[in-house]
């Protein structure tokens, strides 16, 4: 139960840069909720294939790229981090990684809901 409170404190826009998005987006709405879409699939798709011992590294890059494109940071951050990590430290960058996508898949979820 605290961790879901965790994840609502953290819910707010911080989590997906709307500014950025609308960048990306020129300002179309149906654009953007195209690309939260294909964001929310691919990188539920991605964690999963992450966890299940697929390399890392490419679908990290491949995850940072797409964060980036919707201004989810802490995922484009966290996505970095674990296409860098070795060894130990990449188990530990994994599972910041699968956090930071939940609270933007959470948050998307929403944005869906309200458009």
């Amino acid at each position: 139960m605290a961790q879901t409170a965790t994840k609502e404190a953290v819910l707010p826009a911080e989590v997906i840069d709307r500014a950025q998005l609308s960048r990306m987006t020129f300002g179309d709405r149906n654009l953007e909720r195209e690309l939260l879409e294909l964001f929310d699939r691919q990188s539920e798709m991605l964690i999963a294939r992450i966890r299940a011992g697929a390399a890392v590294k490419p679908l990290a890059h491949t995850l940072k790229g797409s964060a980036s494109g919707i201004g989810a940071g802490d995922v484009a951050c966290a996505a970095e981090a674990a296409e860098r990590a070795d060894g130990e430290d990449c188990s530990a960058a994994i599972d910041r990684l699968a956090l930071a996508v939940e609270q933007a898949r959470a948050l998307i979820a929403e944005l869906l809901r309200q458009s």
